[in-house]
């Protein structure tokens, strides 16, 4: 095998049918990942090592953008748009995305009839509907837009994940990688990086929850338990 040392890059070139075939087999289980260079200390510095670091995407902790229109389906399983019923006070929700619209509505009953639509059915009424002035929840009057409304968030998106293992295998499979939630028109109530910080809050709680061997909830959640 021969080898050429180049600023910012190290060449390997075979010279026999199994070097090349060796090459190749490594290429193809290395392929993307990322390498990091040391000396050797059994060698007293006269040889390189090459420690594998994994896939560049994470052992760069590249942010993972969550979005509805993401091509990866386990990330469309983390954002709110997906179908992760749930239950929380009480209430049985379809997405995400139906408890928040439902928010927008001061009767029960309008709240039931988007807590069963689709997150995209369910957005279209309350686009239509806005906020009429406080929301009225569990007892609260909460202003929208304000920490006291986010953590209503917060407490649905735990209840999600806590609720399906699907969708919480998805965020811990995000490791530590940052999240963010970059859409073209940022939303006026729980902007973006609000949303990002619930999701990794979340995924710290989830991983205290496996690390303890905590039982999963099926139900029984309650948003005053959220801090």
């Amino acid at each position: 095998m021969k080898v050429l040392l180049k600023d910012r890059l190290v060449i390997l070139i075979s010279e026999t049918d199994a070097e090349q075939a060796a090459l190749t087999a490594w290429n193809l289980a290395h392929h993307g990942h990322v390498l990091l260079a040391r000396a050797d200390a059994a060698t007293a510095g006269r040889s390189l090592v090459l420690d594998d670091l994994g896939e560049r995407d994470d052992a760069c902790r590249a942010p993972i953008n969550v979005v509805s229109a993401s091509s990866d389906p386990n990330v469309r399983l983390i954002g709110n748009f997906a179908e992760t019923p749930f239950e929380l006070d009480g209430a049985n929700y379809r997405s995400v995305e139906s408890f928040w619209q439902g928010l927008k509505f001061p009767s029960a009953e309008d709240r039931a009839r988007l807590a069963a639509m689709n997150a995209r059915e369910a957005r279209g009424r309350g686009a239509r509907q806005g906020y009429q002035g406080v929301i009225e929840y569990a007892g609260a009057q909460i202003i929208p837009g304000t920490a006291d409304h986010w953590r209503l968030m917060e407490a649905a998106c735990r209840a999600k994940f806590d609720q399906n293992d699907a969708a919480r295998a998805a965020l811990l499979a995000t490791g530590d990688r940052p999240l963010t939630h970059r859409l073209r028109r940022d939303s006026q109530t729980i902007p973006g990086v609000i949303m990002a910080e619930i999701w990794m809050r979340t995924r710290q709680w989830l991983r205290r929850d496996v690390e303890k061997g905590a039982p999963r909830q099926a139900s029984g959640q309650r948003s005053g338990d959220i801090a």
